[in-house]
């Protein structure tokens, strides 16, 4: 299972890898480039399923609807 995810702001293209957690959903996170506040999209769980390289971990070993129920 990784544990890291780079996220990709949609504004501005900027790129951060984070640690995601294990244990929550993270459904903010602001962009280190422009200061945007970005927030999952409809239908995903966190912000790593909606901006990041790689999904959270619940998903990564139960695959989707496993996270957040």
């Amino acid at each position: 299972m990784q544990l890291e995810s780079t996220l990709t702001c949609p504004k501005c293209g900027f790129q951060a890898t984070e640690k995601m957690p294990t244990d929550a959903c993270q459904f903010f996170y602001v962009c280190k480039g422009c200061g945007e506040k970005l927030k999952a999209l409809p239908g995903d769980c966190c912000v790593f399923c909606s901006y990041g390289s790689v999904p959270c971990p619940p998903i990564q070993q139960n695959g989707r609807g496993a996270c957040c129920d």
